[in-house]
């Protein structure tokens, strides 16, 4: 089969993680924390492009967010940092719901799309998702988002586990270090997802349309 049968419109979704403010934008978190956004706006784009393509196809497009709350948080997470060295309680919380930091940044939600809001790096861990894209008769995924080693790889595997085959454009996803993103989609091409880019998927969908 082709790349063109395997992310039919009809079967497909494109699925955009975590490409939010304190994710991807200079003024976020993770900006302010130090980390290096070298890479993210080519992932933004490419996922822009990506969004465009499947809406224009008629594949479904979904966002996935992390936003969390005194209540959602994880005492083992906290407690993790305590053991690393510092106390997660005297630094500013990720994505807090309602707050600027949680907005998507890069490609937007349509009124008709579906928003998942998740407390885990994986949005199969705490919401309906998999039962949702089922009953959409979604069988397969497009990844795309924020951060390659994390909320990428911790979706594609839980994905792959629900029975989902995953596609992940390489140039729509990015991490902080450039290391991090290649041993990352190598250990994904390997155990979970078939690799592929958004040039490949853009004209897979285009020739669907």
């Amino acid at each position: 089969m082709s790349l063109q049968a395997w992310i039919a419109p009809a079967r497909t979704a494109l699925v955009i993680v975590d490409m939010q403010v304190d994710f991807a934008a200079p003024q976020g978190l993770c900006a302010q924390w130090g980390m290096d956004l070298t890479a993210v706006p080519d992932a933004l784009a490419a996922a822009d492009r990506l969004a465009g393509a499947a809406r224009e196809a008629g594949a479904a497009v979904i966002f996935v967010g992390l936003f969390t709350t005194p209540e959602t948080d994880s005492e083992v997470w906290h407690e993790r940092g305590r053991r690393r060295g510092y106390d997660p309680q005297e630094s500013p919380a990720l994505c807090r719901a309602d707050a600027p930091g949680s907005d998507f940044f890069g490609p937007q939600p349509q009124a008709d799309e579906l928003v998942f809001r998740k407390t885990r790096y994986s949005p199969f861990w705490d919401t309906d998702i998999a039962a949702r894209l089922r009953a959409m008769g979604v069988d397969t995924l497009v990844l795309v988002g924020l951060t390659t080693e994390c909320c990428i790889d911790s979706t594609a595997r839980d994905a792959f586990n629900h029975d989902f085959h995953v596609f992940i454009p390489v140039d729509a996803c990015a991490a902080y270090e450039a290391e991090l993103h290649e041993a990352s989609l190598r250990t994904l091409d390997l155990n979970t997802a078939i690799l592929t880019d958004t040039d490949s998927v853009v004209a897979a969908w285009g020739s669907a349309s």
